[in-house]
């Protein structure tokens, strides 16, 4: 699959999600990476993120992704698609970036509880630009938490992270 005629067939699903939003979604984005272990066996993949406003939105996410305006744009890019997987993920700290460049996948350290967890990553998501994510339900093999960014983080050396760089397909990435 040419990774441009993906990408310009993911912007058009995004726009007519933008442009025809169903109840309780928020904002959507999509970038493009490599060297996740769960995606495309560590190769170039994409990674999509649907902000909702609480579980219930997702039913109406679903149907609307299918249907009228969003369809054809939706059907076109879905073709393309080579497998997936699959989290939901809930925000524990910081706030949403609309096209975060970085991405820290990690799991709690042994033994460490989830408040000393929080505690140990607090100044990270007070000081930056950032968004501490923990995944609410297992739907595939990602790592149970996701700190995206705007520039490169380094976690605590307790924490064994895998540290990906993510080219913004949807919104585009801003311009300094």
């Amino acid at each position: 699959m040419p990774a441009a005629e993906y990408e310009a067939r993911q912007v058009g699903f995004q726009a007519a999600l933008a442009r025809y939003p169903p109840d309780g979604f928020l904002s959507a984005g999509t970038a493009r990476l490599e060297g996740a272990p769960w995606a495309a066996q560590g190769g170039m993949a994409y990674e999509d993120w649907y902000l909702v406003r609480n579980l219930a939105a997702l039913e109406p996410l679903s149907e609307a992704a299918v249907s009228g305006p969003r369809l054809e744009p939706h059907n076109a890019v879905a073709r393309l698609a080579a497998g997936g997987t699959a989290g939901l993920y809930g925000l524990k700290a910081g706030a949403p970036l609309p096209a975060p460049a970085h991405a820290a996948w990690f799991g709690k350290p042994a033994g460490m509880s989830y408040a000393a967890l929080f505690e140990l990553l607090r100044p990270l998501t007070d000081s930056a630009p950032a968004a501490l994510w923990m995944r609410q339900l297992v739907l595939g093999p990602t790592p149970e938490f996701c700190l995206s960014s705007g520039a490169p983080v380094a976690l605590p050396p307790s924490i064994d992270a895998k540290y990906l760089s993510l080219a913004p397909v949807w919104p585009a990435a801003p311009t300094r």
